[in-house]
């Protein structure tokens, strides 16, 4: 098997940059439904043309590259200890290379491994078949849409929905529930697998399973395919659209497994996967590790997915350089699209936590600043510079404990992330004259192009990549106002609206 791990780095690499070719059919057709001078059109637009940057660049689609899944199977006699071995060696590779971001942290600590690996990372499943080859699939599920996955127990009352109970109708309401809750958090337009029945552990994996199955296919149980079909219909109706933005479509795939479980439970477990679903398959030769095809690619070459230039740009933009003044912030209102220039500093997790008990690193000016909620992809060059491999926005409200106080703290007036804030942010943006910018999620590569310079870092060692305040120099990165100084939240409109017709299901 000499040549087992240069196939899984290369398994690793397609699957962080290059979408598979019936995801890429469901995004293109997302994209002809939306009106493109719209919030949604304008979504897509930059979407499709990050879909292409990450294929040119060889490059992660979504800066999260999430915790590396693999399902294996394996014939009879088949050396798993070897391959778990070469599979890990591929991931580190993957990530000393920036195809993969170094998302492994201690549970406790929060101390970065800095490739990848560490307890029970990669997740790698093992199952045996009696075929003569070896199946290797690998789905790369980001953080963002990870933490949107929901478990119901059923008989139980959903918000919105009513009673749901252990039969079909109440499959169905947990599924559009699911959907409603993501919101724009999960990266819509989004993809659901769904795992009904088995315990609370396997259906996880039941759901995480179905997103194997390819977009376009039949589900072998009619009632389940009719299921399919169904929520599909009615959650395209949810108003929600592309990163929350309101739009025609909210959801571009439905899969639904069953499995059995005992009595005195029924669990109905959905995965949600961003937009950014990137899932796929090689058959490996036994012999010597090669790889003989590729799964979920049906073309040899890459269709181009751009229909324009990304966010179009129509000369009424509002430029945002810091420091930017409480005056100008002030004259912004929900659903304007501003251009960021100049400086620009990250803060995430860890960052929030840390600066709510600490001051600034020494020399960092925050003052009319702009702070990007971003775990970018960073590669160290021979000469002791730094370049981003990958650099799109991470899901805010994870910061909504912390975010006014942070505001406050540090004199900031503008947010930028994806996914929208809650109510105590909200105050605070009216309260310190600051505004939340919705960045498009998962345009890693869109954004990093923006990146001109990275001028310095710090707290790298305590922190990791992904959760160092990282200080940038950008130019035209675009962005939409969708919480303003006045209390205005396109979010909560969205979310309200979407609501009335989650409960239109009922």
């Amino acid at each position: 098997m000499t040549h087992f791990r240069n196939s899984i780095l290369s398994l690793v690499t397609e699957t962080s940059a290059n979408l598979p070719s019936d995801v890429r059919r469901a995004i293109a057709g997302a994209i002809g439904r939306e009106e493109p001078d719209s919030r949604a059109g304008m979504c897509m637009s930059a979407i499709s043309l990050n879909i292409d940057m990450a294929v040119d660049r060889v490059a992660p689609v979504c800066q999260d590259t999430g915790m590396p899944t693999f399902f294996i199977h394996a014939p009879k006699g088949a050396d798993q200890l070897m391959m778990k071995r070469e599979i890990e060696e591929a991931v580190a590779e993957a990530s000393r290379q920036g195809k993969l971001r170094p998302n492994a942290v201690d549970a406790i600590s929060g101390r970065n491994s800095g490739n990848n690996l560490g307890c029970h990372v990669p997740v790698i499943h093992f199952e045996p078949w009696e075929k003569e080859e070896i199946e290797v699939r690998l789905i790369l599920k980001g953080g963002g849409c990870e933490n949107k996955n929901i478990q119901y127990s059923l008989p139980m009352e959903i918000p919105g929905l009513g009673r749901a109970a252990r039969d079909i109708d109440g499959v169905r309401k947990c599924i559009l529930h699911s959907v409603w809750q993501a919101q724009g958090q999960g990266c819509s337009p989004g993809f659901i697998g769904v795992g009904v029945g088995g315990d609370r552990t396997s259906g996880y994996e039941l759901a995480k399973k179905q997103l194997f199955r390819r977009v376009d296919d039949t589900n072998p149980d009619p009632e389940l395919q009719g299921l399919e079909e169904s929520v599909m219909a009615s959650a395209n109706t949810f108003g929600i659209g592309p990163m929350g933005f309101g739009g025609k479509t909210t959801l571009l795939g439905c899969k639904i497994g069953k499995s059995h479980r005992v009595p005195a439970s029924f669990f109905v477990s959905v995965a949600y996967n961003c937009w950014a679903y990137r899932r796929l398959g090689v058959i490996i030769d036994p012999n010597d590790g090669s790889i003989r095809q590729w799964q979920f690619r049906d073309e040899n070459e890459i269709t181009r997915m751009a229909k324009g230039e990304g966010m179009p740009l129509t000369g009424r933009e509002v430029v945002l350089k810091a420091p930017i003044s409480e005056e100008q912030v002030r004259s912004l209102k929900v659903g304007d699209v501003v251009i960021v220039e100049g400086e620009m500093h990250t803060g995430r997790d860890a960052f929030h936590h840390y600066i709510m008990h600490h001051d600034l690193p020494e020399g960092v000016d925050t003052k009319g600043g702009v702070l990007y909620h971003c775990g970018p992809v960073v590669l160290k060059q021979d000469d002791g510079s730094y370049r981003v491999n990958a650099a799109g926005p991470t899901t805010s409200i994870r910061e909504e404990p912390y975010q006014a106080d942070v505001i406050e703290k540090l004199g900031l007036r503008a947010i930028i992330g994806k996914g929208g804030m809650g109510p105590k942010t909200l105050s605070g943006l009216r309260e310190h004259g600051a505004v939340y910018l919705n960045a498009i999620g998962g345009a890693a590569q869109y954004y990093a192009a923006c990146i001109k310079n990275v001028t310095g870092v710090d707290l790298l060692e305590e922190m990791g990549v992904p959760e160092a305040m990282w200080h940038f120099q950008v130019e035209g990165f675009p962005a939409i106002v969708t919480m303003d100084a006045h209390g205005n939240s396109l979010h909560s409109e969205i979310e309200s609206d979407s609501m009335k017709a989650l409960e239109a299901e009922g």
